[in-house]
C-alpha cells in the first residue's frame, strides 16, 4: 500500500503498535515488503486483550490528534485494528477498513470480534473477496463498502517471484525437497488447553511426514506452560521466519498444516495443498476442489492428499494482484480528492 499511495503522491504515515513485536515478526516484514520503517512506533507489545486494546488506544489517540490525517487506514483483524478505529472513529476522523467482510462464524475467536466491530465503526469498507462483500450487505453494509481485492495476493506474488529469482537464507532444518509438511500451530483453541495442544501434536507427529514446525512465541509459550514437547519423532520446531522464508517454505512444502488464516490463503495461492486445524476459515473460497481441507483433529490420509492430483486454479477470486491501486483509487473518490 505505501508504494501506491506515494505513487499517487499521497502523504502515508506508517504507525506501528509494537503488538508482533519479535523482530521475525515485525521488523523484518517491514523490509521483506518494502515497506519504509514506521514513522510511529507505540512499542505496545504484550498483555491480555483488554489491556493492550486500551494501551493502543491511548496512544493512538495522541498520533490522530497529532496527525490529523485525511483517512485512517487500517488492516486486518488484529487487536491494532480495532484500537485504531475506535480511537479514530472518537476523534471523528474517517475509517477505512482493508480485508473487511472476513467472517470465520466462530464468535470464540478474537479475530472475528475485532473483524466485525471494526466493520461496523468504519466508513469505508474495503473488501478482498465476492464472499466478503456478501457478508457485509447482508449485515447492511453494502452502501459502504467496495470490492478492491486482496491486497495481500499482490504482496505474495511480488515476494514469490522474487524467492524464486534469488532464494534468502534459510533455516538448516528447512529442506527444498518437497517432501517436507510446514505447519504452524498459534491459536487458543488449539494451545490454550493442555490436552488439545497435546492431541494436536500427537496427530501432527503422526502424520507419516516431516513436519517443520514453525513455532510462534504463543505456541512456545503454552508448550513450556504445559511442560509439553514441540519436538517429536517427525516433528522439528524452529522458531518463527521472516515473510520471504515463509513464502520460500510454503512454495517448497508437500502440504501446509496450519491454524492460520493468512496462511491457509498465501498457500492456496502458492498451489499448496492445506489442512487446516480448525473447525472454520475466513477464506472459504480456498477449499474450493479441495486445495484447503477443514480437519480439526487431523484424521485424514494426510500423504495421500498432499500428493494426490488437485484440479488446476482456474479462477482467482482474491483478485488480479493490482488490489493496492484500487485502495487508493476508492479513498480518493470518497474523500473527493
Amino acid at each position: 500500500m505505501d508504494r501506491a499511495l506515494r505513487a499517487a503522491g499521497h502523504e502515508h504515515v506508517i504507525v506501528h503498535t509494537g503488538q508482533h513485536y519479535a523482530p521475525e515478526l515485525s521488523d523484518s516484514l517491514f523490509t521483506d515488503l518494502g515497506i519504509p520503517s514506521p514513522d510511529i512506533n507505540l512499542e505496545i507489545g504484550s498483555g491480555s486483550h483488554a489491556v493492550q486494546t486500551g494501551t493502543m488506544m491511548i496512544g493512538l489517540e495522541k498520533v490522530f490528534e497529532q496527525e490529523r490525517s485525511d483517512w485512517v487506514l487500517v488492516y486486518g483483524d488484529t487487536n491494532s485494528t480495532l484500537a485504531a478505529a475506535i480511537a479514530a472513529v472518537k476523534l471523528h476522523q474517517p475509517v477505512a477498513h482493508l480485508e473487511a467482510g472476513l467472517r470465520s462464524g466462530n464468535r470464540l475467536m478474537p479475530e472475528e470480534h475485532n473483524r466485525i466491530v471494526t466493520d461496523h465503526v468504519a466508513d469505508l469498507l474495503l473488501a478482498p473477496t465476492v464472499t466478503a462483500m456478501e457478508h457485509l450487505a447482508a449485515e447492511g453494509l453494502g452502501p459502504r463498502s467496495i470490492d478492491v481485492g486482496d491486497v495481500m495476493t499482490d504482496v505474495c506474488f511480488r515476494v514469490r517471484d522474487a524467492v524464486r529469482l534469488r532464494p534468502p537464507s534459510m533455516p538448516v532444518e528447512w529442506s527444498p525437497d518437497h517432501e517436507t509438511v510446514l505447519a504452524t500451530i498459534h491459536r487458543a483453541e488449539n494451545t490454550d488447553d493442555p490436552v488439545r495442544l497435546e492431541r494436536v501434536l500427537s496427530r501432527l507427529d503422526g502424520l507419516g511426514e516431516r513436519v517443520l514446525l514453525v513455532a510462534h512465541p504463543r505456541l512456545v509459550s503454552r508448550a513450556e506452560h504445559f511442560d509439553i514437547a514441540l519436538r517429536r519423532d517427525n516433528i522439528v520446531p524452529i522458531p518463527s521466519m521472516s515473510y520471504s522464508q515463509m513464502v520460500l517454505a510454503v512454495d517448497s512444502a508437500v502440504g501446509v498444516v496450519t491454524d492460520s488464516g493468512g496462511l491457509q490463503k498465501e498457500a492456496y495461492l502458492l498451489t499448496t495443498p492445506t489442512l487446516t486445524v480448525r473447525s472454520e476459515t475466513e477464506w472459504p473460497e480456498t477449499l474450493t476442489d479441495g486445495w484447503n481441507t477443514i480437519d480439526p483433529d487431523l484424521t485424514i490420509d494426510a500423504r495421500e492428499y498432499f500428493r494426490r492430483a488437485h484440479p488446476p486454479q482456474t479462477a482467482q477470486p482474491f483478485g488480479d494482484g493490482h488490489a493496492a491501486e484500487r485502495v487508493v483509487s476508492a479513498l480518493e473518490a470518497w474523500s473527493g480528492s
